[in-house]
């Protein structure tokens, strides 16, 4: 019993060390990007893998449209970067292979595909997600989720802790013995603290007058704990906006409770009750193909599908009939990120069209409904019509 506890105490021991050295850098990282300051902004493409590429070059394409004039006077810059393929994380054994991840820091913001992460049971070996290792690796600590469906009344926006809580640890839980395994939350002062003050921010700055903290406190009283009272500290410098607690497990039923859930309107949560509430809003929306993500850091952004890989449809031969229309929201978020909202607007209003009111066409995931690149022509035609106005 003694040797379970000495060795499980030395892995433990390193794990604090690390977690030390990153609480000094998080810490000691101060300033944010100014992009229009930049003499050139460079958008980094990563296909990922499944119908991860499909979509992402077709968002691409109509993103290099929208922005064709930045692009033709050297204010924009598309970089295509190839790598992050489940076979080739594989063949490297890492989450990141060092030369993508070099590819990726050359950029300043990243629109990336969906990654398959695997899992127990999967052909592959169990490496990190690309996902949670790029938020890591970039310090991307907000994940922010939009949705939006007014004929309900239904305007949120979440701002998920993106590089600590149960996710930041997940692949390096300790199995003490055959009988106990032992896994991690992490939560410090500055990641809290930056993730707060960013969502009462954008509430401020957009007019929103209600921000709801979403924890598990009174259970999970350490971490969720000093998650709630950080946030709490910095709601104070915000004495206009009305701030609200709520456990997640109600809120998970006050989102579907048509009398209170008009009244929400900004959300803080860390990492993992934010992954799990985010894909039950989107479904409001019309499902998580439907929504995009904006994973924000001081120096780096990255914006993807909340959707995962879907294998399948590659190997039944359906990726090019793969709905784009999650990679086309995040592609919003990205030009509103980078100071072209005129751009962002634009494409959002055409989607709106194509996708809840014209519906010409359809994706259905099948033959029976258009491709991937037919819906973005339809997008790019409702696009270029809404210019000429």
């Amino acid at each position: 019993m003694t040797e379970y506890i000495k060795n499980a105490s030395k892995k433990f021991e390193e794990l604090l060390e690390r977690q030390l050295k990153r609480v000094e850098m998080i810490n000691a990282s101060k300033e944010y990007i100014d992009y229009s300051k930049l003499d050139k902004i460079i958008i980094g493409v990563a296909g990922g893998d499944g119908i991860g590429p499909v979509i992402t070059n077709e968002s691409a394409r109509v993103l290099k449209y929208l922005l064709s004039d930045e692009v033709k006077a050297g204010r924009v810059e598309f970089k295509d970067i190839e790598g992050l393929t489940i076979e080739n994380r594989v063949k490297h054994n890492k989450a990141i292979p060092d030369d993508v991840l070099d590819e990726i820091k050359k950029c300043h913001v990243i629109l990336k595909g969906p990654t398959t992460t695997p899992r127990a049971g999967d052909e592959w070996p169990n490496i990190e997600s690309a996902n949670v290792a790029m938020r890591k690796e970039l310090d991307l600590f907000a994940n922010v989720r939009p949705v939006k469906v007014p004929e309900k009344g239904i305007d949120w926006t979440f701002f998920r802790e993106n590089t600590e809580g149960s996710y930041t640890l997940g692949s390096e839980g300790i199995n003490v013995t055959d009988d106990l395994a032992i896994d991690f939350t992490v939560t410090t002062t500055e990641g809290t603290r930056r993730i707060a003050q960013m969502a009462y921010d954008y509430a401020r700055k957009n007019h929103k007058d209600h921000v709801s903290i979403i924890t598990k406190a009174n259970v999970v009283k350490t971490t969720d704990g000093k998650f709630l009272k950080i946030c709490q500290e910095i709601a104070k410098d915000y004495p206009e906006i009305r701030t609200t607690d709520w456990y997640i497990d109600i809120t998970t039923a006050k989102l579907i409770d048509e009398k209170r859930r008009t009244d929400f309107k900004v959300f803080i949560l860390p990492n993992l009750y934010g992954d799990i509430i985010t894909d039950e809003a989107a479904e409001f929306q019309g499902g998580v193909g439907t929504a995009g993500s904006a994973n924000l850091g001081k120096k780096y952004a990255m914006f993807e599908a909340i959707h995962g890989s879907a294998p399948r449809m590659v190997k039944e031969g359906r990726d090019k009939y793969a709905d784009p229309c999650s990679m086309l929201r995040a592609s919003v978020l990205l030009l509103s990120h980078i100071g072209y909202q005129k751009q962002a607007d634009l494409l959002e209003r055409a989607l709106d069209i194509c996708m809840f009111e014209e519906k010409k066409i359809s994706i259905t995931g099948r033959d029976t409904g258009c491709t991937c690149s037919e819906f973005g022509d339809y997008v790019m035609d409702t696009a270029m019509k809404l210019a000429a106005k």
